[in-house]
């Protein structure tokens, strides 16, 4: 049975460390989403409250004061905020995949949400974080799921997650793959278009390895044209903002749809059919198509 979809990917700037302004921000591109006849809709990693960039400034202070707002705007998968989006989703009829900072106590992990139409919330993964992200997370405890809906079977990786071959293993019987990056910034003298090419690339491989098409929305960080310079030695840049582009990518690793340019908010979509009677580990065939 060939099933048709319309999946939007998110590329926007979080409202950095203000949960109820990225609540009302993320149920505002939910209901854009419904509105332009998407089913699926895929936010960056680490949306709510925004990814903690400050870990790549050499500020101990500065580490110390963003901690604990960060903590104090993480949401729980169970509080009021996540209601409020799955009320949204249910609403608009629309399945979400959110990337969210997870408040579990004293701990912050790197998490996932699938959320159906239906307004049922699923917490799919916590990601193992980086050396350096350890600084503000915990490790992610439970393994990469896939998730069998009505559109087909979606899995959802965040970041780094998509150079470990052994998460990438656990979803092997996905049809529908959400890489959810949190953007990036560019450290020192790295050229920010090297940087895009680097993740871009990661996203290309996956959906040729896979045959899936990817979905792989992105943050703004924090904007274009930020940066931060060294205040030891202010000619030194430290931090520029990324200008990264959310892309949706057929399994043959080309754009479905002509990216948003870069740094520019918005909601990208893109139509494509799965087709549930293949199966691209036994019959060798491509299965998915842009519609």
């Amino acid at each position: 049975m060939a099933i048709r979809v319309r999946a939007a990917a998110v590329q926007a700037e979080p409202t950095w460390l203000h949960l109820p302004d990225g609540v009302a921000q993320t149920i505002g591109f939910i209901e854009d989403a419904a509105v332009g006849g998407a089913q699926l809709i895929a936010f960056p990693e680490a949306f709510l409250p925004g990814y903690p960039w400050w870990l790549w400034l050499n500020s101990v202070d500065w580490g110390t004061e963003f901690r604990s707002r960060y903590l104090a705007n993480a949401m729980t998968r169970d509080g009021a905020e996540m209601r409020a989006i799955a009320d949204a989703a249910r609403w608009a009829g629309v399945h979400v995949v959110l990337g969210f900072a997870e408040r579990a106590g004293a701990e912050i992990y790197l998490a996932q949400a699938m959320i159906g139409p239906d307004g049922r919330i699923l917490v799919s993964h916590r990601r193992s974080p980086t050396s350096l992200e350890r600084e503000v997370f915990a490790d992610g405890i439970a393994p990469p799921v896939v998730h069998h809906t009505e559109l087909g079977r979606i899995g959802v990786l965040g970041g780094t997650d998509h150079l470990c071959p052994e998460r990438r293993v656990d979803l092997w019987r996905e049809q529908v793959h959400v890489a959810a990056f949190s953007g990036f910034t560019v450290y020192h003298e790295v050229d920010d278009d090297s940087t895009i090419a680097v993740n871009s690339t990661v996203g290309e491989q996956y959906a040729r390895d896979s045959r899936t098409v990817v979905i792989a929305p992105t943050a703004l960080v924090p904007m274009t044209g930020w940066s931060v310079v060294d205040a030891r030695s202010p000619e030194h840049l430290m931090l520029s903002g990324g200008g990264e582009v959310a892309r949706i990518i057929g399994p043959d690793g080309r754009d479905l749809v002509r990216p948003l340019p870069p740094g520019r908010p918005g909601v990208l979509f893109a139509d494509f059919v799965v087709d549930e009677s293949a199966n691209p580990w036994t019959d060798g065939q491509g299965f998915m198509r842009a519609c």
